[in-house]
């Protein structure tokens, strides 16, 4: 991959009702180039509305990709990332780092009725999730609007050491800094 390649990396931090959403251009060659924040409701349903506020917002053309730190950010908050990928015209990949029989169990523990329903019916439309080895790490991987070739390329391009890739890392990093910042506390 050339070293000029943007990837948008999104990733959050909450303490309390609003989770602060923390996105990072970083550049195949590892070189960051771009921040960009905003929120979403803990335990809402409003976490794909709040990523594609930050791509309108940062209105970057040379952002390739967008990879996001999870399916379910900010307590169950689901990502659509089929809706994100129409909305935001680009690839969309979800990496999650732990190993998991998936989520309807929990959802299923923590809600119930429409709340329910809505949040069952948004997780099983997204795509399977596959393991990939990175570097000595193995991470899991959902794609939209790209081949499952390129989704493993682009996470291995982007990931320097150990199993997170830079774009993601860096987004955690300055979530939970935003995050600190604004005391945990809502608007």
């Amino acid at each position: 991959m050339k070293s000029g390649v943007r990837a948008l990396g999104v990733a959050e931090s909450y303490r309390r009702d609003t989770s602060t959403l923390a996105g990072v251009v970083t550049r195949a060659s590892r070189v960051t180039d771009g921040f960009v924040f905003g929120d979403c409701t803990v335990g809402g349903t409003d976490v794909t509305d709040g990523i594609i506020d930050l791509v309108e917002r940062l209105d970057r053309e040379d952002v390739r990709y967008v990879l996001v730190g999870g399916i379910a950010l900010a307590w169950y908050n689901v990502v659509d990332m089929h809706r994100l990928h129409e909305a935001t015209d680009r690839p969309v990949i979800a990496v999650t780092f732990e190993e998991s029989d998936g989520l309807l169990e929990s959802l299923e523990a923590e809600f119930s009725g429409d709340a329910l329903d809505r949040r069952r019916e948004r997780y099983r439309g997204q795509p399977p999730r596959r393991e990939l080895a990175v570097n000595d790490q193995t991470v899991f991987v959902r794609q939209v609007g790209l081949p499952e070739g390129e989704a493993r390329d682009v996470v291995r391009a982007f990931t320097p050491e150990g199993g997170r890739p830079e774009p993601l890392r860096v987004a955690r990093l300055a979530a939970r800094a935003a995050d600190e910042w604004r005391g945990g506390t809502d608007r």
